[in-house]
C-alpha cells in the first residue's frame, strides 16, 4: 500500500490551506508554518527557523535568496562569548562536525518556496526553473512546496549537468545529474588510469554512479564493461554519459545490488568511504552505514572473479584517520573474504579541503591517502 502524499498545512488570510510537500531527503513537512515576505528581518527569520517554524515565502524571490544567505552567515558566525565545543579526538571532531552540518541544514531548510503545477514559481523575479526541476523530479503533475535550499541545489545540479565536469584521464567531460555524486575528486581516476589491466576482455563496474569508471575502462581498451547500480537516477546519468561518449557498444548498464550474473577478470568498486549515516540521497555516495557496501563487495567478489582476475577496490583511509574504522579492519575483511593484496597504488588528495587549515577535520585530512587495492583470490 502506498503511503499518503505528505501535505504541508498553514493558515493564510484566516484560511487553513494545504499543499503537497516535497523533500528529497525524506524530511516530514514542518508542523509550524508562518507566511513571510520582504519585510521580515534576518533576526526574526533566524529565531523562527531555529524554533522549527517554517517560512512560506510570498515576497520577491531574489530577496528570499538574500535572506537565506543572511541566515547562513548568521549560523556560521562565531557567537561572541559562547564557549565552543572542542573535540579531543578525531572521531569526536567528525561527529561534532556532522552534528553542526545537520543543524545548519535543518535551519536553512525552513525557507519554503511554492510551485505551481507546471513548475512555475508564483513570486516576483522568480527564475524559470522548469528544465532544472523536470531533470530532477520528472514531468510536473501537481502544485507543491519545497525548501528554497533544495531548489538552489536543483538549479546548481542543472548547471553541472549542462556544463559537465572535465575528467583529465578521460580527455572528456562527465555530466552528473541531480542526486548523483559528481566525480570532482579526480585523484582516484589517475590511479585507475595507470593500474595494469589483468585483462581487456570484460570488467564489472560496481556502483557506477555517473559511469565515469566504465568510461575510463572503455577508453583503456576494455572491450565489454557491465556497470551496475541500484539507484535509477544513477543509471539514467550513466546512460546519458555513455551515450554522449559513444560507448554504448562497450558499456552495458544493469540495475542490481552489487554484482551482475557471471564472472569477470576485472571487477572495480569505488564504495562510499566513510562508515556513517547519510542525511540525504546524494550522501549515500560518501557515507556507508557500518561499511555495508564495502563489506558486501569484499564478501561477494570472489564468487564473481575469474581465477586469475583482480578486484580493484578504490578507497581512502580518511575513515581510519577519523577513528571511524581501525587500521586493521579493512585488512581483516580482505583476508576473511579469501582475498590477498596483489598490489596497492597510493595518491594524495588534491581537493581544496586537504590544505584548508580552518577545516574542522583538517588534522585527519592532511594524513589522508587514496588507494587502489589490487585484490586476488588466495
Amino acid at each position: 500500500m502506498n503511503s499518503p502524499t505528505p501535505q504541508l498545512q498553514w493558515t493564510e488570510n484566516d484560511e487553513v490551506r494545504s499543499c503537497r510537500w516535497h523533500a528529497e531527503n525524506g524530511a516530514p513537512p514542518p508542523k509550524r508554518v508562518q507566511i513571510a515576505d520582504d519585510r521580515m528581518s534576518t533576526e526574526v527569520a533566524y529565531k523562527l527557523a531555529c524554533e522549527g517554524t517554517a517560512l512560506l515565502w510570498r515576497g520577491d524571490f531574489q530577496n528570499a535568496k538574500q535572506l537565506l544567505q543572511a541566515l547562513a552567515r548568521r549560523i556560521d558566525k562565531k557567537p561572541a562569548g559562547k564557549k565552543k565545543n572542542v573535540a579531543t579526538t578525531a572521531a569526536e571532531a567528525f561527529h561534532l562536525h556532522r552534528q553542526a552540518q545537520s543543524q545548519r541544514a535543518r535551519v536553512l531548510a525552513m525557507v519554503l518556496i511554492p510551485f505551481e503545477v507546471d513548475y512555475r514559481i508564483p513570486l516576483r523575479r522568480a527564475p524559470d526553473v522548469v528544465t532544472a526541476c523536470t531533470e530532477a523530479y520528472g514531468a510536473p503533475d501537481t502544485a507543491f512546496v519545497t525548501s528554497l535550499r533544495e531548489l538552489l541545489g536543483i538549479i546548481g545540479a542543472h548547471e553541472w549537468r549542462k556544463n559537465g565536469v572535465n575528467i583529465a584521464p578521460l580527455g572528456a567531460k562527465i555530466h552528473p545529474h541531480y542526486g548523483v555524486f559528481s566525480p570532482v575528486r579526480g585523484e582516484y581516476l589517475d590511479l585507475l588510469a595507470k593500474a595494469p589491466l589483468p585483462s581487456n576482455e570484460l570488467a564489472f563496474d560496481i556502483g557506477t554512479g555517473t559511469g565515469v569508471v566504465s568510461a575510463l575502462l572503455a577508453k583503456r581498451g576494455v572491450r565489454k564493461i557491465i556497470a551496475t547500480d541500484l539507484d535509477p537516477r544513477a543509471l539514467r546519468c550513466a546512460s546519458d554519459n555513455v551515450e554522449r561518449l559513444g560507448l554504448t557498444t562497450q558499456v552495458e548498464l544493469q540495475q542490481t545490488d552489487l554484482f551482475p550474473e557471471g564472472k569477470a577478470p576485472l571487477i572495480v568498486c569505488n564504495p562510499p568511504w566513510l562508515p556513517a549515516r547519510p542525511n540525504s540521497a546524494i550522501e549515500h555516495a560518501i557515507y556507508d552505514p557500518e561499511s555495508r557496501m564495502l563489506r558486501g563487495f569484499l564478501a561477494g567478489v570472489a564468487d564473481h572473479l575469474e581465477a586469475n582476475g583482480e578486484a580493484w577496490l578504490i578507497m581512502s583511509d580518511f575513515a581510519e584517520h577519523l577513528g571511524l574504522r581501525t587500521q586493521t579492519e579493512l585488512w581483516d575483511w580482505i583476508s576473511a573474504a579469501g582475498l590477498i593484496v596483489a598490489g596497492k597504488m597510493d595518491i594524495k588528495p588534491r581537493h581544496p579541503k586537504s590544505t584548508d587549515s580552518n577545516d574542522p577535520l583538517h588534522t585527519a585530512r592532511v594524513k589522508e591517502v587514496t588507494s587502489l587495492w589490487r585484490l586476488k583470490i588466495k
